[in-house]
């Protein structure tokens, strides 16, 4: 199989169904019988390959994981429960007390939260760095970094920095780089080919076919050696590759009860099968209505990086094959400009997701970052002015009616 939609239809199935079924059953169990006393002890030490716990592993999330490997062509996948419980278990394998993570403050407000108010207070330290000054990046990293960490194209920002730059950086300093490509999924963005160590996704937006359920997976590309990461390096000499996976599952990841519930991993599967269709239609809608918001006299700037005059376009395009992701942001006046705005909407949505189905729109400075103060947001760069159009899959004359007739009154 070489096609990406073929791939996730199909999957690479490990066992054949006993009722010969095409989708895999939904395995709704928290635990697994065994023939004999012996066979649970090998399945609980790890040298014979069986479900013993969903919390730790189940049928139905397994082949979901399958799937997103093939789709990624990475080495090994883990699905988590959240995108918030993929990069919290991703920092938690890497580091410890005294040891810091390299990072931007342009990140989903949740993530910055996690960092400043969750991780800190246990000896983590975390340096925010320009991630598109590559000297600045490479200042902040000594040898107590177990991370660089960023995402592939920021929300709300929409900033969109060199991974493969970053990755020879990386690489040559013996940190593994993390990215949350989740607005771009590995439909639009191979993280392997572009020196990405570990991709991180929220499976709640694109991949769960129109946020049915909520979801993340961590992706081990397979392309960096964790002798170099010092919490993994004796494991990495018995494990070798599979040392970062194996960690995850067997130690953080089943001690931190961070599982995706097998019902979420079915609808997950079945929404990568239509996953291209709908980034495709998403992308489309967002470029047209991003040039259309561009002429409107109301609309002080626009960010999004398929625009030509966008400061990130032509990395972008190298990075995502000419497409460009399915969030616009743009400014208005004001703070009372952008609810006026977003009060007069009829179709497009007021919710906070990315990449559903549906189009959404948000005002990010006061729901997603309202927890910061204007200085934080500030540096940030979460304006008042600032909206957040989320673009779903709908016809576009619908979309761009709505938003002209919320503009214009």
């Amino acid at each position: 199989m070489k096609g990406f939609t073929t791939k996730a239809i199909h999957g690479q199935r490990s066992k054949p169904d006993a009722h010969g079924a095409l989708r895999m059953p939904l395995y709704d169990t928290a635990s697994f019988e065994h023939p004999s006393s012996r066979e649970i002890e090998l399945a609980f030490g790890g040298k014979r390959p069986s479900h013993v716990y969903t919390r730790i592993s189940n049928p139905t999330i397994e082949d979901f994981e399958q799937k997103m490997r093939l789709i990624s062509g990475g080495l090994a996948v883990l699905a988590l429960s959240s995108g918030m419980a993929a990069i919290s278990n991703l920092v938690m394998t890497l580091c410890e007390a005294g040891t810091n993570v390299v990072t931007s403050r342009h990140l989903f407000g949740n993530t910055v939260s996690l960092f400043e108010h969750s991780l800190k207070p246990w000896g983590l330290e975390v340096r925010y760095v320009d991630m598109t000054n590559l000297k600045e990046v490479e200042d902040a990293i000594d040898e107590k970094t177990r991370l660089v960490f960023l995402e592939v194209i920021t929300n709300p920002q929409l900033e969109v920095a060199d991974c493969k730059a970053l990755s020879a950086l990386t690489q040559s300093k013996g940190v593994p780089l993390g990215v949350d490509c989740t607005v771009t999924t590995p439909y639009l963005f191979n993280s392997k080919e572009f020196g990405v160590n570990v991709e991180v996704l929220s499976t709640t937006k694109y991949i769960s076919g129109g946020a049915t359920t909520v979801g993340g997976v961590l992706i081990d590309n397979g392309n960096f050696d964790w002798k170099k990461s010092p919490k993994l390096a004796e494991k990495a000499k018995k494990m070798g590759p599979m040392a970062f996976i194996a960690t995850l599952r067997m130690e953080v990841y089943r001690n931190l009860g961070a599982c995706l519930a097998p019902h979420n991993a079915y609808l997950q599967a079945l929404g990568l099968e239509t996953l291209g269709l709908r980034v495709d239609r998403s992308c489309e809608n967002a470029l047209a209505l991003a040039k259309q918001l561009q002429n409107h006299p109301k609309v002080k700037r626009v960010l999004y990086p398929g625009l030509p005059e966008d400061r990130f376009h032509k990395l972008a395009k190298a990075q995502f094959g000419g497409r460009y992701g399915g969030i616009v942001c743009f400014e208005l006046a004001d703070k009372e400009a952008c609810f006026t705005a977003m009060d007069r909407v009829k179709l497009i949505k007021r919710a906070t997701n990315i990449n559903d189905n549906k189009t959404m729109i948000l005002h990010p400075a006061s729901t997603t970052f309202i927890e910061y103060s204007e200085e934080e947001k500030a540096k940030m760069q979460v304006g008042e002015a600032l909206i957040r159009l989320s673009v779903g899959i709908e016809d576009l004359e619908d979309l761009t009616e709505d938003l002209t007739q919320a503009l214009e009154t």
